[in-house]
């Protein structure tokens, strides 16, 4: 089973992925979680070159990149884990390239980078989706962090479009669930852990 989180920084996905981990842990169910960009050699390097370089990078070099490194991911670790039957929790998959890069960054067309989507995960997609919903302004107030990456750096704006383009998917797609990130963690987390059980019980 695959599950992945997503939402603009600041809407509360590491704190659910924490819960969740717990949840599957305690049912003795084994789980993993990962990263995206990261979770391989290669791919860490290239979250190093996305994120923390401070050269100019245009935009569809930093989509092939997010790319590269899910391909990475894919094959080095997710479909071994799949065929193991363990549980794959995670931070961001192929919807944050949609709408990070595509809605956000307008680096392509949406159709194109779709079809680069499902190159570069070998047509994997997750089970569910929890997409945790908070408005751009808000986020960026819960996020007192000085050490912003150079995605986070962005301003506002560009997180709304953002956002607009998460709330396209979640109309789009019957695996992503729209979740207020305004609730409380423990909210939040019934609201998931009750979707799971939905979902294995279908």
């Amino acid at each position: 089973m695959i599950i992945s989180f997503e939402g603009i920084d600041g809407c509360g996905k590491s704190t659910q992925i924490q819960l969740l981990i717990q949840y599957f842990t305690a049912r003795g169910e084994t789980c993993v979680t990962l990263r995206e960009p990261g979770g391989t050699e290669i791919s860490e390097k290239i979250r190093s070159l996305l994120l923390h370089e401070t050269d100019e990078m245009n935009s569809v070099t930093e989509l092939l990149l997010f790319s590269a490194a899910r391909s990475q991911l894919i094959t080095e670790k997710i479909q071994p884990l799949q065929q193991s039957g363990t549980v794959i929790i995670l931070d961001r998959f192929f919807d944050s390239t949609t709408a990070y890069q595509g809605y956000g960054r307008e680096s392509a067309a949406i159709e194109a980078i779709e079809f680069l989507n499902r190159l570069a995960t070998h047509h994997t997609e997750p089970d569910l989706t929890f997409y945790l919903k908070i408005d751009p302004e808000k986020a960026a107030a819960r996020n007192t962090s000085q050490n912003y990456d150079r995605i986070e750096k962005e301003g506002v704006g560009f997180f709304k479009k953002v956002t607009e383009g998460y709330d396209q998917l979640a109309e789009l797609h019957k695996r992503i669930h729209t979740v207020d990130a305004s609730l409380t963690p423990e909210q939040i987390h019934l609201l998931v852990t009750g979707i799971i059980s939905d979902f294995r019980q279908s």
